[in-house]
């Protein structure tokens, strides 16, 4: 099977991470899927952004929980964008979806627009953290979950197959062929983040990855070319 591309916050290397115009570059350029983080608004809305805190990819402060989505909105996250809400990217997108989940709040918001519009063929649910995927598999028995793993990573085949998840996504880094070799025994796939430089695309090929998240789109040519 071909190496899989998958696009990290969209191509957040190319455009402001977990944005609109992010997710857009990486649908154009056709990635295999796109990875996203999702968090809960004060008001309980699902929202695309990677931190607890608003401080680092738009210019607000506070916690993300702490903001109604009124709030998220008035934020610039980066060349004018706003911070979307999960299902804004679904309509803005007809790539497959990773969806990485924090905690088990946004596990049960997650399962509720996946169970709603008849997505369990379309996102999977990948998480830190064994309970919010625990959470997940107990709503929706049917939709993929993926782990993922940095310091970790030396115990992600076991934790894999205790959870159910069909995927480990691994800190490149971290990731050894005896890992991988692993995760082949038991009938997990395999993709690592985050895979930005050439040197990398060639050991992720010598692992003989599944895919590679990225957040650049020379590794996406790279690896439809073949170089």
């Amino acid at each position: 099977m071909p190496l899989q591309t998958i696009g990290h916050r969209g191509l957040m290397g190319a455009e402001p991470e977990n944005t609109l115009r992010s997710f857009r570059r990486a649908d154009r350029m056709a990635l295999d899927a796109i990875e996203l983080d999702l968090h809960l608004s004060k008001d309980g809305e699902l929202v695309v952004i990677h931190d607890a805190t608003v401080d680092r990819t738009t210019d607000g402060t506070g916690q993300v929980r702490d903001l109604t989505l009124a709030e998220l909105r008035g934020l610039d996250a980066g060349l004018g964008e706003r911070v979307p809400l999960f299902t804004e990217v679904l309509d803005a997108v007809s790539a497959p979806i990773q969806a990485e989940i924090k905690d088990r709040a946004a596990a049960r918001a997650l399962a509720e627009v996946i169970e709603r519009r008849g997505l369990t063929e379309r996102v999977t649910v990948i998480s830190f953290h064994d309970e919010a995927l625990r959470e997940t598999r107990a709503l929706l028995p049917e939709v993929g979950l993926g782990l993922v793993t940095g310091r970790s990573t030396a115990t992600a085949p076991e934790r894999a197959a205790e959870l159910g998840a069909e995927l480990v996504s691994c800190e490149f880094a971290r990731l050894s062929a005896e890992v991988v070799a692993r995760c082949r025994a038991t009938g997990i796939g395999v993709i690592s983040w985050t895979v930005n430089t050439p040197d990398e695309l060639a050991r992720a090929r010598e692992l003989a990855l599944d895919g590679v998240v990225t957040d650049v789109p020379e590794i996406v040519t790279a690896v439809r070319s073949g170089a």
